[in-house]
């Protein structure tokens, strides 16, 4: 199949100019100006437009059983949501459970994921140690893919990992060429707050932030940089929320160690308040870890993704419906974690963003897509405009505009906690493989059309 996308102005994380794309199946195959293409080919009018590398959401959670249940994604209504959001990539998380061999449970995710609609690709979350995990992350790095290793520092007597865990998997992580990304929580802290709230009979889901306050979130993250710096290892902090987490990292920057920070776009626009809410279930179905945080916070995060200290920019698309977090609803430990947002990611940083001045398009498209793909070795095949890249784009209307709702949707569940929020700045044409897979709301996704993005580990290139 050949593309034509036409008239639209091209933006790279570098710069941005006038040109045509020309897709030809999966590929880009030339951008310039007035191109031309063949009879038959799909003419994709761009004028007025911008023209960009589809979306890489760096964390999600499609089809994950988790506290009991399953979320409402999985990875067809997941990656297709995505899809209509401007998102062509996903990075999931096969998180085994204790115990459970690495290899077993990458084949069940797998498994899972031949029914995705978009690229998909998967961080491996190490939650214990013996040989086997040893030779599992070699096997997951030389032969199917896999570049980056997660570490839960939370969820006590679950999946947390411990210093001992971390120490052993970060140093295989640097034999491997393989980046360990962690989840910055001092998870007894939080088992020790949760139990003194439930003790004092604060059991509602406002209960849920005070168990885990910014200091157990910056202890983590500044216990995992300081163990990847005696490692000398690089490491990755997912879903930073909190100016204390984030200032961990800019030192650690600042000292040339090489740290990786990401921003949700929910901790980017919404605040604590919502867990005050006298409608408990709109407050519990904003539970997520770590919770959404105050202003200051908020402000520290848009300054850490415009200074350069915070690089991408995800979702943690872990969507659940009202009548599962009610499993929480006398004891706000029991409600699941997570939100949705994947459909809704890029349109909310280009709303907050760019329409306010933090970010220019091209700051845009870094923390949305190219930063991602450089730091996760999948660039230039992904994140930028250019011959012979991904035919992943996202022609991006500027001036439309939409409000969120879960009733307009295409994730499943019954709650978006963007509700109401009207953007400006939207996706018109998504492309995904070279092939036109939303159109000015025809979403047109298909079950298994996504693939398993290979990523290669980081070794220095021989002179």
């Amino acid at each position: 199949m050949t593309t034509l996308i036409r008239g639209g102005t091209v933006v790279n994380a570098d710069r941005a100019f006038r040109a045509d794309v020309l897709c030809e199946g999966d590929k880009i195959v030339a951008v310039g100006e007035n191109l031309s293409a063949p009879a038959g080919a799909v003419i994709v009018d761009a004028g007025g437009q911008y023209v960009m590398p589809g979306g890489i959401d760096t964390h999600t959670h499609m089809q994950l059983p988790f506290m009991g249940t399953v979320t409402m994604d999985d990875f067809f209504t997941g990656t297709a949501a995505g899809l209509a959001g401007g998102t062509t990539t996903i990075m999931d998380f096969v998180i085994p459970n204790p115990k459970q061999p690495l290899m077993e449970a990458y084949h069940t995710w797998r498994e899972w994921a031949r029914k995705a609609a978009a690229d998909y690709t998967f961080h491996v979350a190490v939650t214990w140690w013996d040989d086997s995990v040893y030779k599992d992350m070699g096997t997951l790095v030389n032969e199917y893919g896999v570049n980056s290793f997660k570490h839960f520092m939370a969820y006590k007597n679950a999946i947390m990992a411990d210093d001992e865990v971390l120490v052993n998997s970060f140093r295989r992580a640097l034999e491997l060429g393989a980046i360990p990304t962690v989840h910055a929580e001092n998870g007894e802290l939080v088992f020790q707050l949760q139990k003194e709230l439930m003790a004092k009979g604060i059991t509602g889901p406002r209960a849920h932030p005070l168990s885990r306050p910014p200091q157990v979130e910056a202890e983590a993250a500044n216990r995992a940089i300081t163990i990847a710096n005696v490692i000398g290892v690089p490491v990755y902090i997912v879903h930073v929320s909190c100016a204390e987490a984030l200032d961990a990292i800019a030192r650690a920057r600042a000292n040339g160690q090489r740290v990786y920070g990401e921003a949700l776009a929910g901790h980017l626009v919404i605040d604590d308040s919502v867990y005050e809410c006298a409608d408990l279930e709109f407050a519990r179905a904003h539970v997520m870890s770590p919770p959404f945080r105050s202003r200051r916070h908020q402000n520290a995060l848009w300054h850490g993704l415009q200074g350069g200290n915070l690089h991408t920019t995800a979702t943690d698309h872990c969507s659940f419906c009202a009548a599962q977090k009610a499993a929480g609803a006398n004891d706000f430990t029991k409600i699941p974690n997570g939100c949705g947002g994947v459909e809704e990611r890029m349109a909310v940083i280009w709303d907050a963003g760019v329409n306010t001045g933090r970010l220019t398009p091209s700051e845009f498209v870094r923390v949305t897509s190219t930063n991602a793909a450089q730091i996760f070795n999948i660039y230039p095949r992904k994140g930028v405009i250019a011959v012979g890249a991904d035919a992943d784009i996202v022609v991006w209307d500027p001036n439309g505009s939409k409000t969120l709702s879960a009733k307009t949707q295409h994730s499943k569940g019954d709650f978006n906690v963007f509700e109401g929020r009207t953007v400006r700045g939207i996706p018109s044409v998504t492309v995904a493989a070279g092939t036109v897979v939303y159109d000015k709301g025809d979403l047109r996704a298909v079950a298994g059309a996504g693939r398993h993005v290979d990523r290669p580990a980081f070794k220095p290139v021989s002179a």
